[in-house]
């Protein structure tokens, strides 16, 4: 297993109750489904494909998984980690087989550059990307538009962090894991549901601030064979805590500053800011865990490259319970 699998570059950086882990998310249904143009169109065939498309003039490509359905189902996007790709990541998360039961569409779109990343810059032509699958998405599978969400791990985290201040017209929620940020300029049109997912011990995001250890050795990015630690990454500023840069979202959001804990599971506490009524800003703190997806089977076959990756919680149960309490507002 290549020791770039599941990271991340911050040098490119410029629920109710305790049972989260229901089979069958919560829905909230204040909000009516809204059917996309794809539902009058020919059906997509059930499960995984490879699709390319163009975007910006230049050719990209994602997975697409789609369920079987007569009618409109939310839509995740999935945003891969540094170095790490759609098709490693797919496998990662599985939130593809997670959407056949569940009821969800999944898009997992791949980054550019060698090594693979996200350009989380609010004009780059990775956010447009996003935006161009959206409309794609929209146009091609039966989605219910006020139900669209994106996740990501890592440098992925950061870019769904960038989406949710750009597309928050069109983004009911996020959902970081690994890597949330407060992105300079971040003003949404709209107060954007927030959950985060980072663990203690994570040594490539570092849950007190900062690039860690573990992210030092990685390929920098302007594809020279160095790594991040020859190009003087150590030596960058920390930055804010993940608790502080999730708190800077509640603030956004207009919610409170003192968050109420509570235990979810032996390793895992949340820490959820009151909030008015159809808001939410929510840290999952995984004590002991490193920079990995909670509950994915890989976790231990990776275990000495990311960290420990709890199995008291799967972030895909989470996620998505969260994100059908959050559609479009």
């Amino acid at each position: 297993m290549r020791r770039t699998l599941v990271v991340l570059v911050l040098l490119l950086a410029g629920c109710s109750g305790s049972n989260e882990q229901t089979a069958n998310p919560t829905t909230s249904t204040a909000v009516p489904v809204t059917a996309s143009a794809g539902c009058q169109a020919a059906p997509i065939p059930p499960g995984e494909q490879r699709v390319t498309t163009t975007s910006g003039g230049q050719e990209r490509w994602y997975l697409r998984h789609a369920v079987q359905t007569t009618k409109p189902l939310p839509l995740v996007v999935d945003l891969h980690g540094y170095s790490e790709g759609a098709e490693i990541h797919a496998k990662l998360s599985d939130l593809g087989a997670d959407g056949d039961r569940w009821g969800f569409h999944t898009i997992t779109p791949q980054g550019t550059g060698d090594p693979v990343r996200w350009d989380t810059a609010f004009d780059s032509a990775d956010v447009r990307f996003i935006g161009d699958l959206l409309d794609e998405a929209e146009d091609a599978l039966c989605v219910d538009t006020n139900r669209v969400y994106v996740t990501g791990l890592s440098n992925g985290a950061f870019m769904t962090s960038t989406i949710g201040c750009v597309y928050a017209d069109r983004v009911a929620a996020i959902a970081p894991v690994a890597g949330i940020r407060n992105p300079e300029g971040c003003k949404p049109s709209r107060p954007v549901p927030v959950l985060a997912i980072h663990g203690t011990a994570d040594t490539f995001v570092g849950y007190d601030g900062g690039l860690g250890e573990g992210a030092l050795d990685l390929p920098a990015p302007d594809g020279s064979g160095r790594t991040l630690r020859d190009i003087g990454a150590a030596n960058q500023a920390k930055g804010p805590s993940i608790p502080e840069t999730t708190a800077a979202w509640a603030k956004r959001d207009g919610c409170g500053s003192t968050p109420k804990e509570s235990k979810v599971s032996v390793d895992v506490d949340r820490f959820r800011y009151p909030c008015p009524a159809g808001r939410e800003v929510a840290l999952y703190r995984v004590n002991g865990g490193g920079h990995s997806w909670p509950g994915s089977p890989f976790g231990p076959a990776i275990e000495k490259v990311v960290g420990k990756t709890t199995d008291t919680i799967e972030a895909n149960r989470v996620v998505f319970d969260f994100f059908r309490r959050h559609p479009l507002r």
